[in-house]
């Protein structure tokens, strides 16, 4: 079996990782050792450093499925969601805004940020 990363490769990756934990810093150790970021990623997550990167909307939420405003609807109105589900087709900023007024929207951005 090949070895991929000497000890000393590793110990700059996750040093370097741990100090800036950032895709720029995976693109750089790609770079540095001539590995893909694939690669690099790879070792840093066996190494127990990597942290996936979390989405965030264009507005920089984090992202909530209509689904989950259904089912939030539904909880909030102690109904089965079933008899909500169609809601599910709506538009999202609809249902963000049946949801607000319930007053539940504004706790509900608080506890995903």
């Amino acid at each position: 079996m090949s070895v991929n990363y000497t000890a000393e490769q590793v110990k700059m990756m996750t040093v370097a990782y741990t100090e800036n934990p950032s895709r720029e810093t995976v693109e750089k150790l790609s770079e540095d050792l001539d590995k893909s970021i694939k690669s690099i990623i790879g070792k840093l997550s066996r190494e127990g450093v990597y942290k996936k990167t979390v989405y965030k909307t264009k507005t920089g939420e984090t992202p909530v499925t209509k689904k989950q405003i259904v089912q939030d609807i539904a909880d909030l109105l102690e109904i089965d969601y079933k008899d909500l589900a169609g809601l599910v087709k709506s538009p999202k900023p609809e249902l963000k805004n049946l949801l607000g007024g319930l007053g539940h929207y504004d706790s509900l951005e608080k506890e995903n940020s």
